[in-house]
């Protein structure tokens, strides 16, 4: 039943939901993975700053998804493989 609820929800295996899985392909196909700013993530998604901030990344962060660096938010090689998108011409 639990299982059922969480597909009804789209919330994956790992717990992603779907805005976090938006975030990580906005992030990949839109910006090549990064790096890009969180003003720029921002606008791309239509969602603040601050919710990117506090209820997206500490998630992604945890699973190792999405790396803060001092140029901005990118993808890892996880959140490739995860998503099942390629990267140069190789599945992750």
């Amino acid at each position: 039943m639990v299982e059922e609820a969480l597909e009804l929800l789209g919330i994956d295996a790992v717990g992603l939901t779907p805005a976090d899985r938006s975030l990580l392909k906005i992030l990949i196909e839109k910006f090549n993975g990064g790096p890009v700013g969180l003003n720029t993530l921002g606008a791309a998604l239509s969602e603040e700053e601050e919710t990117i901030e506090e209820v997206h990344e500490p998630y992604l962060i945890q699973l190792g998804f999405l790396e803060r660096t001092p140029r901005g938010r990118t993808a890892t090689s996880k959140a490739y493989g995860h998503l099942k998108i390629k990267d140069s011409g190789k599945l992750l």
